[in-house]
This record gives C-alpha cells, structure tokens and sequence, in this order.
C-alpha cells in the first residue's frame, strides 16, 4: 500500500515533488535526504536535525521518517552515536592496513607518514580508469612513506583527482598529517565514505628495496585501493606496497 502524500503546505514539498510519485513516501523521501548528504550539505562533525524537525518540514509522519532514518543507516549513509543523533557517515578505513601487515606490538599507535613528493602527474590508463577520468587528465600524485616506531614498513602511491584536491597544492607536505582522509575533508571538502581493496604479490623493485631496507625481488604484498565518496565518486587511488613477510590474511568463515 503506498504510503499517504506529504502535506502540501510543508517546506520540503517541493523536493517531495520532483520525485517519482509512483514510488512510495518513505522511498521518495529517502531519495531526497540521500541526495542532501551526497550532496555535503551535513557535515559528519554535526548531528543532522532532530527527526521532529524533519518531520515538520517535509510534512510527513514520524513513523515515516524513522524508517527512512534505519534505511539510510542500514545503506551506511547514517550512523547513529548513542546519546549524541545521527551523522552522516565516515568510513572508518584507518586502521584497515593493520588487518594485512604485522608493524610491531599491538597499541603502539599508527604509523608515521613521510610524504617524499607531491606533483602533478599526467594519468596512465590504470590510474584514469580508477579514478574515472580521461586518460593523460592530470592528477596530484603523493608518493609517502610510512613508518612504524621508526622503521619503514609501507610504501605507497596515491593518486588524486583534479581538481578536487587542488587546495593540496598549496600546502606544505609537513602539513597533510599522519592520516590524509581527515585532511582531505578539512582541505577539501571530500568525504571518504569507502573503498574496495584488491591484493597482490609482487616482487620489491630497486625503489622499493631503498625504502623499505629489503633486497630487490624480495616479495611484497600491494594494497590497491580505490576510496569512495557518498555517491560513488572515486576520489583516491593508493597503492601500498610492504615486505610480504610482514603480510597475513585472515577471514572469519561462519
């Protein structure tokens, strides 16, 4: 049964309207808060308003409008933060490379960044076809190194779109920070909701072997990852590159 019409003297009728009305309410308004929070207009930092709130504007129920609350969560779109609302999501990838590489003793914090260069790059296939642009468009290449408790463990290559990550340009490196995604919203605006990761092994070429204090064709295990915005727009590739000794993998099968 299809859900009863907003009242129309309500603020957010209009955007009610522009959709299909074929569908049903809860649907129609779930297409229009996913597109506000694709579109950036909530920060993470700050709760969205209080469902009564909402409720008044597009002149629905509450019923309705906790339903679309659980089906934008359930989509990873919204978190709920016990005592504080609900936010627009952040994807939570910082620790993600612990779940491969072995660093040293659990606790000691994340590993440090050195970032070695920071230019413009004219895009290969490989990389515009991760990020989704023409191929020899120009991109912001960080080449970085990572080190835990002093010792290099990762190498890595991160390609970012232009110019969405222009402001980065006109920083100093010192300043982009251990973890870049907080940098990336900071400085850019770009919220990293996900990522796909890919795994390989390969063999450390001669720069690999300098940086990370290995021999060459020692084996390494590379990290691709193309991290995502709220509406499915690429806005990192990185390659991460560490000794496949320090490599494991492991699943929980149920």
């Amino acid at each position: 049964m299809q859900s009863i019409s907003p009242t129309p003297e309500s603020p957010g009728a209009a955007d009610l309207a522009r959709t299909d009305p074929r569908l049903p309410l809860h649907a129609r308004l779930r297409e229009v808060l996913a597109e506000r929070i694709r579109s950036g207009e909530w920060s993470p930092d700050e709760p969205l308003p209080a469902e009564s709130s909402l409720v008044a504007h597009y002149g629905v129920s509450l019923g309705t409008m906790r339903r679309v609350f659980r089906d934008l969560v359930d989509e990873g779109l919204l978190e709920r933060r016990q005592g504080t609302g609900t936010f627009v999501r952040r994807a939570s990838l910082d620790a993600s490379l612990f779940r491969f590489f072995r660093f040293g003793t659990a606790g000691n914090g994340f590993p440090q960044s050195r970032i070695l260069s920071a230019a413009r790059q004219v895009s290969t296939p490989s990389i515009a076809s991760a990020l989704r642009v023409t191929p020899g468009a120009e991109v912001l290449h960080l080449h970085r190194l990572r080190l835990y408790d002093g010792d290099p463990v990762l190498v890595e290559d991160i390609w970012l779109p232009l110019p969405l990550f222009e402001p980065l340009e006109r920083i100093s490196t010192d300043d982009l920070g251990d973890l870049l995604y907080p940098t990336y919203e900071r400085r850019c605006g770009q919220i990293v909701a996900g990522a796909t990761e890919e795994l390989t092994i390969d063999a450390a070429t001669a720069a690999d072997a300098l940086l990370l204090g290995c021999g060459r064709g020692e084996p390494v295990a590379i990290v691709e990852r193309v991290a995502r915005s709220h509406d499915d727009k690429p806005l990192e590739y990185r390659r991460s590159r560490g000794l496949a000794r320090t490599f494991r993998y492991r699943i929980d099968l149920r």
